[in-house]
Formats: C-alpha cells, sequence, structure tokens
C-alpha cells in the first residue's frame, strides 16, 4: 500500500480532533464559520425560517406560591405571551415556586439530605412546558420580572404530548445547564442562554431551577421557544462533531443509561490479580466505595471480582437517592437494583417514572423485594402512582417514617386510605395532593406518631376546624404543621391547636383569609407557643402590633417570622420583637402599609443579623 493514504488517515483523524476542539470552545459564529468550510463548493440552500413561539400550556411542576383555584403566582401564567415584562417587581400575574433561598433548609421540618447525591444535580424545583409545534431548537429564552437567576437546566423531550400516539422510546436532552450562581439584581430579564442542538423537533421543554443563592421569591414571567421545523443545516455536519461528546459533567449523560448491563456480571472480566485490595480489610474498602455514586458504582464494579462482590453489597445501598437520575430511570434499572437493595432504608424516587417510564408493576416488584427496611420514602412528583402503589407501601413498608406524596396530585382520593396502616408515620407530606377530609382523619387518628405533617394547598378538605381539631387530640408529638393556603380555618381550630400539640416549633398559616386577629388567635399562639420557632401569617391583613408583642414577649426562640401584607403592625412593635427575639434571622414585611423602606433601614441599621425582606412593584 502506498505511504500516502496512511498520511492521508493521519491528516483526516487530525483535522477531525481539530474540529471536535474548536467545537467544544467556539462561539455560535465560529461553528457556523466551520460549517461553511466544511459545505465550501456546495451549492447554496434555501433557508430554514425560525419559528417562535410562546408556551401553549404548562402540564407539570413542582411547586408554586399560588393555589389551586386560582391564577395568582401558579406556573400556570408560563403559559402565554408575557403578563409583566420588561417591567419589574412583584407581580401576581408570574409563575412563582414555593420557596427561595435556603431558608426552608434551616426549619424543624426540614429533612436530612441524601448521601450520594451527585455534586452537579442541584435542581431543586421543575415546570415542563408543550408548544404548539415541535421545532429543532436554536433558542430558548425566560422572561424573568423579578430576582432572576433561578434556572439552572433547560432540556428537551422527544415525545409529543398532543400525539395521538405514544412513542416507543421518550428520550430527554440536556439542551444548557450550569450551577447556582448568585444575580446581583433584582430587575427584570431576558435570560438567553446558548443552548446546544438536539437531532429530534421536541414541543416539551422542562426548566429545573434552584433558588437557594436568590434573595427573595424569583417569577418568571413567559418562556419563547425558536426553532426551525426541519433539522439545521450545522446540525448535519456539526453533529459529526459534538455528537456523543462525553466530555462534559451533566449526570444524565452518564447516568442510568448503562445500569442495566453495567451491573450483570456477565460483562465482568477475568481480571489477572486484585492488585493491593484485596489486602486492605472489608470494612475499609466499603468505606471508601460509599463515597462513589450510584453510576461510578456501576463501572467499578466491571473492573474485578474483589470490586464487583463490594458494588453490589447491599450495605452501599442503604441511602439510595435515585432523583438525579429521573431522565432514564425505568423498569428496567429497577430491576437491576432491587438484588441489591435488601436492606435500603432511605429511597428517593421524586421525579421518576414520568411518560411510562416506570410502571405501577415494576414500581410494586421492586418495593415487594425492598421495602422491608424502608424507614424513608420520598414520591414527590411521582405521577405513576396509583392505589395499588400506596396499598403495597402499607403492606411492605412496616417500618416506614417518612413519606413524602408532595405534588402527586394524580392520585386517587380513595388512594390515601392506605396511609393509616402505617403507624409508624413521624413526618408526612400531602402538599397539593387531593387527600379528602375523611381519609385524613382516618390517618390522623391511627398515626399518632406524627411529628411533621403538611397539608398545604390540599383543595378537597372542607372543613379544616374538625381536621385541627382531630390533630389535637391525637397527635401529641407535633412538631411542625404546613396549613398554608388552607381555606376555612378558624379561631376555633387555632384555639384546639394551640392547646393540643404544644411541642410545636413550627406553624405556616400564610394565606388563611378566614382568620382574624380581633379573634384573639394570635396572641392565643404566641402565649400557648413558646416553643415557635418559625410562624408564617402570610397575607393576612390583620395581624396587628397587639400579635407582635405578643410573639415578642412569649416566643423569645423565634427565628422566621412573615407578616407580608398586613396593614396594622408598626416599626416600633417590630423593634420590641427584634430586641426580644434573638434568633430571629427572617423577617418578611413586604407590602406592610405602615413600614416604607426608610424604616427597614432603620431596623436593618440596628440588627443587621436579621435579613429583613421588602418586596416591590413597579
Amino acid at each position: 500500500m502506498s505511504p500516502v493514504f496512511p498520511m492521508l488517515t493521519v491528516l483526516t483523524m487530525f483535522y477531525y480532533m481539530c474540529l471536535r476542539r474548536r467545537a467544544r470552545t467556539a462561539t455560535r459564529g465560529d461553528m457556523m464559520n466551520s460549517h461553511r468550510t466544511l459545505v465550501s463548493n456546495s451549492r447554496t440552500l434555501p433557508l430554514n425560517a425560525e419559528v417562535v413561539q410562546y408556551a401553549k400550556e404548562v402540564v407539570d411542576f413542582s411547586s408554586h406560591y399560588g393555589s389551586e383555584n386560582s391564577l395568582s403566582y401558579t406556573m400556570w401564567n408560563l403559559a402565554g405571551v408575557p403578563n409583566v415584562f420588561p417591567s419589574s417587581g412583584d407581580f401576581t400575574q408570574t409563575a412563582v415556586f414555593r420557596t427561595y433561598g435556603t431558608w426552608w433548609d434551616q426549619c424543624p421540618s426540614a429533612s436530612l439530605p441524601f448521601r450520594r447525591t451527585p455534586s452537579n444535580f442541584q435542581s431543586q424545583d421543575y415546570v415542563e412546558l408543550t408548544f404548539e409545534q415541535q421545532v429543532y431548537p436554536t433558542a430558548v429564552h425566560v422572561l424573568e420580572t423579578y430576582h432572576p437567576g433561578a434556572v439552572i437546566r433547560i432540556l428537551a423531550c422527544s415525545a409529543n404530548p398532543y400525539s395521538p400516539n405514544p412513542p416507543a422510546e421518550v428520550r430527554w436532552e440536556i439542551l444548557w445547564s450550569e450551577r447556582p450562581t448568585k444575580v446581583n439584581a433584582s430587575q427584570a430579564r431576558q435570560f438567553k442562554p446558548c443552548i446546544k442542538q438536539i437531532n429530534f423537533p421536541t414541543n416539551l421543554i422542562r426548566l429545573e431551577v434552584n433558588s437557594s443563592l436568590l434573595d427573595y421569591y424569583t417569577e418568571l414571567d413567559a418562556v419563547v421557544l425558536h426553532g426551525t421545523k426541519e433539522k439545521p443545516l450545522l446540525s448535519l455536519k456539526a453533529s459529526l462533531v459534538d455528537m456523543n461528546d462525553l466530555e462534559g459533567d451533566d449526570y444524565e449523560e452518564c447516568g442510568m443509561d448503562g445500569l442495566n448491563k453495567q451491573f450483570s456480571s456477565a460483562a465482568l472480566g477475568d481480571g489477572p490479580n486484585n492488585g493491593y485490595f484485596d489486602k486492605l480489610p472489608y470494612e475499609l474498602i466499603q468505606l471508601i466505595l460509599s463515597h462513589l455514586s450510584i453510576p461510578d458504582l456501576c463501572r467499578l464494579a466491571q473492573t474485578c471480582r474483589l470490586l464487583h462482590q463490594h458494588c453490589c453489597d447491599p450495605l452501599q445501598y442503604i441511602h439510595l437517592n435515585l432523583q438525579p437520575y429521573w431522565a432514564k430511570l425505568d423498569d428496567t434499572s429497577l430491576e437491576f437494583l432491587q438484588a441489591r437493595c435488601s436492606l435500603v432504608q432511605w429511597l428517593n424516587l421524586s421525579w421518576t417514572g414520568s411518560r411510562g417510564f416506570i410502571s405501577v408493576s415494576g414500581f410494586t416488584r421492586f418495593l415487594k423485594v425492598c421495602g422491608s427496611e424502608l424507614v424513608r420514602l420520598e414520591l414527590s412528583c411521582t405521577h405513576f402512582l396509583n392505589e395499588t402503589c400506596l396499598e403495597v407501601i402499607s403492606e411492605m413498608c412496616p417500618n416506614l417514617q417518612d413519606l413524602n406524596l408532595s405534588s402527586c396530585d394524580k392520585l386517587p382520593p380513595q388512594a390515601f386510605g392506605h396511609i393509616a396502616k402505617l403507624r409508624s408515620l413521624k413526618r408526612l407530606i400531602l402538599y397539593r395532593t387531593k387527600i379528602e377530609q375523611t381519609t385524613l382523619l382516618s390517618i390522623l387518628n391511627f398515626c399518632a406518631e406524627l411529628q411533621h405533617l403538611s397539608l398545604a394547598s390540599c383543595m378537597m378538605i372542607e372543613d379544616y376546624d374538625v381536621i385541627v381539631s382531630m390533630i389535637a387530640a391525637k397527635c401529641k408529638k407535633l412538631r411542625t404543621l404546613d396549613l398554608w393556603r388552607c381555606k376555612n380555618i378558624t379561631e376555633n381550630g387555632i384555639a384546639e391547636l394551640a392547646s393540643g400539640c404544644v411541642l410545636l416549633e413550627e406553624l405556616d398559616l400564610g394565606w388563611c383569609p378566614t382568620l382574624q386577629s380581633s379573634t384573639g388567635c394570635f396572641a392565643r399562639l404566641a402565649r400557648q407557643l413558646p416553643n415557635l420557632k418559625k410562624l408564617f401569617l402570610t397575607a393576612n391583613r390583620s395581624v396587628c402590633d397587639t400579635d407582635i408583642e405578643e410573639l415578642a414577649s412569649n416566643c423569645t426562640r423565634l427565628q422566621q417570622l412573615d407578616i407580608l401584607g398586613t396593614r396594622m403592625v408598626s416599626a416600633a412593635s417590630l423593634r420590641k420583637l427584634l430586641e426580644s427575639c434573638k434568633d430571629l434571622s427572617l423577617l418578611d414585611v413586604s407590602f406592610c402599609s405602615q413600614i416604607d423602606n426608610r424604616a427597614v433601614l432603620e431596623l436593618n441599621a440596628s440588627f443587621p443579623k436579621v435579613f429583613i425582606k421588602k418586596s416591590f412593584t413597579q
């Protein structure tokens, strides 16, 4: 063979490597220039017209500040054209998530984090939006109107929610991702990240957010999807450059795809020896491996038989967090994991299983093998759940103490009755579920060990006074109670709660319009619940100086107080509160008509360790 041909091969490979490197570091304009080089001497192709569209509807989300029967501060405001942009400020017509900062992580109700959570998974909330037309995305613009900077990931899905035929395969691709960063401005902006190209059209976009660095609630107004109906010319050639690029750190690219085969012992070769690992004590190797992520364990299991044995030891899976791999996790993944999860105590399946990834039968098979030792089960936003799933949980998990069903809004009301069989429950999260009053009364009657309970935005409950009366009678150990947006609780319920649950450290009564300070209900809370560390009385316009002074006199351990929207509180009473409550770190006085910006500045100067929040509308 002529020596010319090997030389051409080497030059071709070198040129290809240069293109790959340039594709990773170049700007969009540079990549277009590279494309022109690749297609030089070709005829000019007609331009592929760009389609620009706003979201048609919001199909799923993890939380929102608003009510289920309103549009104020709800995720549904993301559908359609902007309502507020380019104005800045706190507007009810925007989409707002439930939390911001680290305040909720510092509350008595906060859960301990899972071990082995990948450092590059930092998403806290999400929202999924559909668009009219499927396009190959060229840009995604997010209109942020207040405290921007929460969006950290944008993903696209291959499934068309409007297609009558379910797809054979559903894929999620990351268009853009970044670690949380601090944006030192609260003004509106049009966020235009540089997205990567994908090789399928989409009309389903997912935003994931992390609000931990924000000073206040982020507000989103609209999402704009730019794209072309035909595959862009760039991707026809550039796909040779950037497809299957494995040098990034996106956890999806190296996540659960390989679980099904990487755990298989058939893939294990016969290595010559185990190096020096067989000289170490078994417990020491286990300790070393405990610092690896689940995908890393999968890979390490293929290196030698000794490490395969360690990687498959059930002790490595006592805490199993599968939420970071929601986009890949399926029935097959659970099947290969279940043999190693006989001792699992903490299991996180939040966000997983949507669009057929996990079936009811796959979940029940897994839990029948792995449920006997479960103490904590996180199932937030798991929309494959049905009554059968909760029945299996109640039968297979006799030791369960912690159950999170937050935003499982597709669960039918009758399914929740099985929770009453879990007599050891200490924590139960039912935020945004369709639980009904009779079922909840049964749960409260049998689950007397409850310490943490969230009934926020449970719109199917007719009479919260009856519910609170049962809580006061049966749940004497209760430490935290979330009644956010409970529509009809009155001073009678508050009186029973204060008398029966004297250990309460956290109480959220935000947006409960039927409570009136004139009845003495808030003063009663202050006098009878001296252990309170967090009290939210958000949007209750009747809170007055007397209530604040009672808190100052009786609740000296208070750390967080939200009195947003009251008209009756003066700066003088707040000063008394701040002088008495030395541990107070968060005070929200937004839209308090007697507390102007000057008063906030003066209080900040006198109490610099307290974060005093004062929202505004432009």
